[in-house]
């Protein structure tokens, strides 16, 4: 191949081959995304908010990473949200897929929780049954990927207990809705959700206390 020099010569120098090494270059290797097989496993879970007339249900479905080996275990690959309330139609479908993309990604995803659980509608929050306040819809979302997250051992914490949610009617009670609604964030958990009662600091989120 000939090359046209534009320049005038002003030195040369013979070079031979294998005098001069090649500088190796650094290559980043991307991780190939999830692959969905045929048939996968998944939950539907159902939201109910006083916002609405309509329930939600909430899918997700996972893929077994590592079949046959000791780091053998489940992820999630996708997810669906469905409604009769085509209110929030145009967004959920967006949320969704980019929800799914990050999923496929692989990878740790245990940062989306914290994320969706940090959205505040300006309207007002509201309360789920149990009495857990919700600062809005998205964080509902959030958390139900948490639970998910939490039941396949992908995150650490615990699953909503019967003690948990007494213990949420009883500071509701006792210290009506704007106690819950500014809560203190949790240490283990990261969540906005900790009451004091009783003397002791409690997590309504995972069930954290200072007091056993």
């Amino acid at each position: 191949m000939a090359i046209k020099i534009e320049k005038k010569i002003t030195g040369y120098e013979v070079v031979k081959a294998g005098d001069r090494e090649e500088q190796p270059s650094n290559v980043t290797h991307i991780a190939p995304l999830l692959e969905r097989d045929d048939i996968l496993d998944g939950i539907t879970y159902k939201i109910k908010t006083p916002m609405s007339d309509h329930a939600m249900y909430i899918t997700i479905n996972d893929v077994v990473v590592n079949v046959g080996t000791p780091d053998e275990h489940r992820r999630p690959f996708e997810v669906f949200i469905n409604s009769k309330n085509m209110e929030h139609f145009m967004w959920i479908v967006a949320l969704t897929r980019v929800i799914s993309a990050i999923f496929r990604k692989g990878g740790d995803i245990t940062f989306l929780v914290e994320e969706m659980k940090a959205v505040f509608d300006p309207r007002g929050g509201y309360y789920k049954r149990g009495g857990r306040y919700m600062p809005s819809l998205v964080a509902e979302i959030g958390e139900v990927i948490q639970q998910h997250l939490v039941s396949i051992g992908m995150m650490e914490g615990q699953l909503d207990t019967p003690e948990l949610e007494a213990k949420r009617r009883e500071v509701k009670e006792r210290l009506g809705d704007d106690a819950i609604a500014k809560g203190n964030q949790c240490d283990k958990c990261g969540a906005m959700a900790v009451i004091r009662l009783d003397n002791c600091n409690t997590c309504l989120e995972c069930g954290d206390s200072k007091c056993g």
